[in-house]
């Protein structure tokens, strides 16, 4: 922190007084100067005017004579007045260059006495930890080297305090002091008491009957303190972040039909200490109104309304959202685009039925007016290329001027979360059938790199050094490599991916690896390189679709070189290195955020690799997964189910335990990884195998837990049924050994979890305890994991 030079302790003690001494002094000077101007010139109350043919100025140090002439507005040989003169005063005093100011009117010749405000020789904080004093520095107004004013420190003092109001410590005070140097000049220091963080205790709700407080806190940003305030920065007390909290609980009764919801208003007391708030909204939530009626019309005489009718989505019933009528008319619009119909607006006309609680939309199609995009002028990249923003636009220069096709392209500009903030906006171009769109952004971090270590008693020292770049060289790449070692494993992995392939709606990927594992079996130690390439590219509004090919290697080593171990794994040991080619698919169809129902969504995932493209071996691969998800009990409770499988068919060479499918608790909770499936069974053997084929449903329930929301502590309880079978070659059995679960046999589960929101990421701790099982299954009754939404 900076520290004032003092010459000695009690010369400083002596010489410092609190800026409002300052301030009273001025005033002080201001009435007495007024006071003996008058008192020395009481002919100006009875004279008319004044001529003066001398102006004499005493007391000016920096500021020049003229400067002082010119704020006084007084020139030789003027015929003034009384008043004249008070303005001459009050133009002097508001300059804010002096600290005293006199008019003294002596026969033929005026005397302005003046005493200048001192230079400011350093300024400096004292008591500041949470703000740096660089930070406060940008802040003030006031200057080394310039001229002191009471006003700008006092204004300096406020605007430190409010930096920490917005930290939420509402409890500062700022005390600006001058201390007193030769020749006119000060230090000023600025005395900070930071005091505590005022913390939001409680936040409630009133006039809510729809939704509890617990879920409507769920939606606002801010947050109760809890138990780990000292990390959590949310349940700090700030006015803006109210606000804000206001237009998430509107945005959130409107895209649940609560059309008429209005929240009249917010109130926000302090304890007596000081040291937290009490927040409480009061709403009035309306009646849920619903879809009534749909149409589409037109006065256009070239667009045909049944064209676009077909093209309407949204049916009656569904609960009314306004997000549901802006996907709609973004896809009519788009239609009337591919139609040929330049300059075609839809505009929407609610129509509110109270008596049954619907609203009738009807997509009016009209004439629009003739813009054209003039130009698109990017600023504030410092970092990212423009083509980067420039592609989230779907117009170009010269194209029709659509705004909600503008507003769609600045959604995605932020959405790519290489800036902090993103604005776009529209003017007039040279014409007025032009417009310019000006897009203002800031520049984020981007990469990240990561290093640690671990220690565990079966796998021992570890590494893990990691880079990744979300916009690498700022074309609005991803770059990521790394390297994970231990005494039992090591990887090294290289992936790029390129989001707009060709200039096109087009991600390009490609990733590398290598890995070896000793963990895996007893028996044998595995290696396994892969290189892939893939395109993937949207299909419809919630579809996807991705090629790919991929190049792998895999090869199983006997870990002492005996071959004593025998049996199936020894066979597929002996098969040596293995080199697989093979092209593939993925389909996927995602309704979670486009969905017509905020409270429902469906993931539906299908993929094939077929191999023989110059590998050694043929085969199909295939997988599959759908998931459903619905909120109910006025969303406090989410049901999800997952139901996937796959299947592992070869007619060229056979599979090895590398290529098979194992069970995992993404897959099926409950049991360790290869815990179920075909095993090898005998005198001092129990190898899994994997299988060649696998099917899973899992059915879950998350829930509240009574604790206080702010502690992001949920609970959940689930089934799981599933199994893991087949395998085709089973020649290489053991002498007195056996295969077990070969063909289909259905394990289940059930727990219990607790989901946790925490600093490090969002986790889950499953509980497990098996239903049915089989006495040669490798059971996990605990497992923890950082828990993602399907």
């Amino acid at each position: 922190m900076a520290q004032v030079i003092q010459p000695r302790e009690n010369a400083r003690n002596a010489a410092a007084t609190k800026l409002d001494k300052a301030v009273r002094a001025v005033a002080l000077s201001f009435v007495m100067a007024t006071g003996a101007g008058i008192g020395m010139l009481p002919q100006i109350a009875h004279a008319q005017a004044y001529s003066f043919s001398n102006v004499s100025i005493e007391g000016n140090q920096r500021v020049e004579a003229g400067t002082i002439l010119s704020y006084a507005g007084i020139a030789r040989g003027q015929t003034v007045s009384a008043g004249e003169l008070n303005d001459a005063y009050q133009r002097l005093v508001a300059s804010g260059l002096f600290e005293q100011v006199e008019i003294i009117p002596q026969g033929g010749t005026l005397v302005i006495k003046v005493v200048e405000y001192p230079t400011i020789n350093q300024i400096a904080f004292e008591g500041n930890k949470r703000i740096k004093d660089e930070d406060l520095a940008a802040i003030v107004q006031s200057q080394s080297r310039r001229v002191f004013s009471p006003r700008v420190a006092e204004a300096d003092a406020q605007q430190i305090s409010q930096a920490y109001v917005q930290q939420g410590r509402v409890a500062a005070r700022v005390s600006p002091k001058v201390i007193r140097r030769r020749d006119n000049r000060v230090d000023l220091v600025f005395e900070v008491f930071e005091g505590g963080v005022s913390e939001i205790e409680r936040i409630g709700f009133t006039g809510n009957a729809a939704f509890s407080d617990r879920r409507l806190r769920r939606v606002i940003e801010t947050k109760q303190a809890g138990l780990l305030r000292a990390i959590i920065k949310k349940d700090n007390f700030i006015e803006d972040r109210i606000e804000f909290d206001k237009q998430l609980l509107r945005d959130f009764y409107s895209a649940r039909g609560y059309v008429d919801f209005r929240i009249t208003g917010t109130n926000g007391e302090i304890a007596q200490e000081r040291d937290g708030y009490f927040v409480n909204f009061t709403v009035e939530e309306g009646q849920q109104f619903s879809v009534g009626e749909v149409t589409v019309t037109s006065d256009l005489p070239e667009v045909d309304p049944e064209i676009f009718e077909k093209a309407v989505r949204l049916r009656s019933g569904k609960v009314y959202s306004p997000s549901l009528v802006e996907n709609e008319i973004a896809r009519l619009e788009r239609l009337a685009i591919r139609e040929g119909l330049n300059f075609v607006r839809v505009d929407p006309r609610i129509n509110r039925n109270d008596r049954d609680l619907t609203l009738d939309v009807e997509f009016q199609l009209t004439r629009g007016p003739r813009i054209f995009v003039e130009r698109i002028d990017i600023e504030g990249n410092t970092t990212t290329m423009d083509q980067v923003v420039r592609r989230q636009f779907e117009v170009a220069e010269g194209d029709p001027f659509n705004p909600r096709a503008i507003r769609e392209s600045a959604e995605r500009i932020r959405a790519l979360g290489f800036f902090t903030n993103a604005d776009v906006q529209a003017r007039e171009g040279s014409t007025p059938q032009q417009v310019v769109i000006d897009v203002n952004v800031e520049e984020a971090p981007t990469g990240s790199i990561s290093f640690g270590g671990s220690y565990s008693t079966t796998a021992g020292f570890g590494l893990a050094l990691s880079f990744s770049e979300r916009n690498f060289l700022g074309r609005g790449q991803y770059l990521s490599l790394g390297i994970n070692t231990s005494s039992d494993t090591k990887r090294y992995f290289l992936s790029f991916a390129e989001p707009a392939f060709l200039g096109r709606e087009l991600t390009f990927a490609t990733n590398l690896s290598y890995t070896e594992s000793t963990e895996i079996s007893d028996e044998y130690d595995a290696e396994n390189g892969a290189f892939g390439l893939s395109l993937e590219f949207p299909v419809s509004e919630n579809g996807r679709l991705g090629v790919n090919y991929k190049l792998g290697y895999s090869n199983l080593v006997d870990p002492d070189g005996t071959g004593s171990y025998g049996g199936i794994v020894a066979n597929e040991i002996a098969m040596g290195e293995i080199f697989d080619s093979s092209l593939g698919y993925k389909y996927t169809y995602d309704t979670r955020r486009t969905g017509l129902d905020t409270t429902a969504g469906v993931l539906f995932e299908f993929g094939q690799d077929f191999g023989g493209l110059g590998g050694d071996r043929n085969f199909v691969r295939t997988q599959a997964k759908i998931v459903a998800q619905k909120k109910v009990m006025n969303e406090e409770v989410t049901l999800r189910a997952t139901l996937q499988g796959g299947a592992l068919n070869y007619t060229k060479g056979q599979t090895r335990v590398g290529d098979r499918f194992f069970t995992d608790p993404d897959i099926m909770r409950g049991f360790a990884f290869g815990g179920i499936g075909p095993r090898e069974i005998g005198a001092g053997v129990n190898d899994s195998l994997g299988g060649e084929y696998y099917a899973t449903a899992r059915f879950e329930a998350e829930f509240p837990v009574g604790l206080p929301e702010e502690y992001g502590i949920r609970g959940g309880v689930f089934y799981d049924i599933g199994s893991v079978w087949g395998l085709s070659d089973t020649s290489g059995v053991a002498a007195g050994n056996q295969i077990v679960s070969e063909a289909f046999e259905d394990r289940q589960t059930i727990g219990v979890s607790i989901l946790w929101d925490s600093v490090l990421g969002p986790l889950r701790m499953d509980f497990t305890e098996p239903l049915k099982k089989k006495p040669y299954d490798e059971t996990q009754s605990f497992n923890l994991s950082v828990s993602t939404e399907f």
